[in-house]
């Protein structure tokens, strides 16, 4: 593992979120938009694009706040309320609790395991919150900017049309431990950023629990199989890991890459039947 160095340099930190400072700013204006819509957790990543796009759009910046009671760690929401007040943010508070339950009753009778209810409903919340995020950006002619990072987006850790649901994903292209890194850098309190990550889709849930892999471990063989366009043994050599390891992460990259793309288009058309043309997909 000690072959394999994530780190941002230091002396870089203060650039890295300068660039993506303007970068929010910069595609904000490109649009026309009025400013920008933040979902904020409480948890690193979401604090951090928060901290940001305040950098970025002062005033014009919305937040909105959106727990589970019950479920959401308490943490999360105090973290979340300290920071909007502390950079004096302009913010909302919405418990999700009655639309949660309003979806729960629309469940299909059927021999259904709890696991799978408890998975379907799982999902519903972040298309929840982000039908939340839309309502409030439409409203007011914002953008969503997305808090995912890079290690969740190449795992495609997050839900289709919930959390993944953006327009702009400033910090999309640093690894989970950089985010650690520049979060710390940035002055966000110590607590915030140790705290253990989590996506709060059931109450005592955690990232790395769920995942079966520390971030530092996924991060850095994801930046091989990735970055450095490794095979699985190459990356179970230089990283000392066991080869099941690397080939479950591997796995959930593949697995996943319908949630990084857009949807399949059936072609029919004639351009369709020209051999040189290829339709657009964004890459990540």
């Amino acid at each position: 593992m000690n072959r394999i160095h994530l780190e941002l340099p230091e002396d870089e930190l203060d650039l890295i979120a300068e660039i993506i400072v303007r970068s929010i700013r910069t595609r904000i204006e490109k649009v026309g938009a009025q400013g920008g819509l933040v979902a904020l957790s409480g948890g690193i990543d979401s604090s951090l694009v928060t901290l940001l796009s305040k950098r970025a759009l002062g005033d014009r910046l919305q937040v909105l706040i959106m727990p589970e009671e019950g479920v959401s760690p308490e943490s999360d929401k105090r973290d979340a309320l300290r920071l909007v007040k502390e950079h004096q943010i302009r913010y909302r508070l919405i418990e999700i609790n009655d639309l949660v339950a309003a979806f729960e009753r629309y469940l299909p009778d059927g021999s259904f395991t709890e696991f799978q209810k408890r998975y379907a409903m799982a999902n519903v919340k972040p298309r929840i919150r982000m039908i939340l995020n839309y309502l409030y950006a439409n409203l007011e002619g914002l953008l969503v900017i997305g808090t995912s990072n890079k290690t969740e987006l190449l795992l495609g850790y997050g839900t289709k049309y919930g959390d993944l649901g953006a327009d702009i994903y400033p910090i999309g292209d640093l690894y989970k431990t950089q985010v650690w890194q520049l979060a710390e850098h940035l002055g966000l309190p110590a607590d915030m950023v140790r705290k253990k990550p989590s996506a709060g889709l059931w109450k005592g849930q955690t990232d790395e629990q769920e995942l079966g892999h520390t971030y530092a471990e996924i991060d850095r063989v994801l930046y091989c199989l990735v970055d450095l366009e490794l095979s699985v043994r190459e990356t179970v050599r230089i990283l000392g890991i066991s080869e099941e390891a690397v080939l479950d992460i591997y796995r959930r990259v593949l697995k996943n890459e319908h949630k990084r793309r857009p949807p399949t288009i059936t072609r029919i058309s004639n351009m369709c039947l020209d051999k040189d043309w290829r339709y657009p997909v964004e890459r990540y």
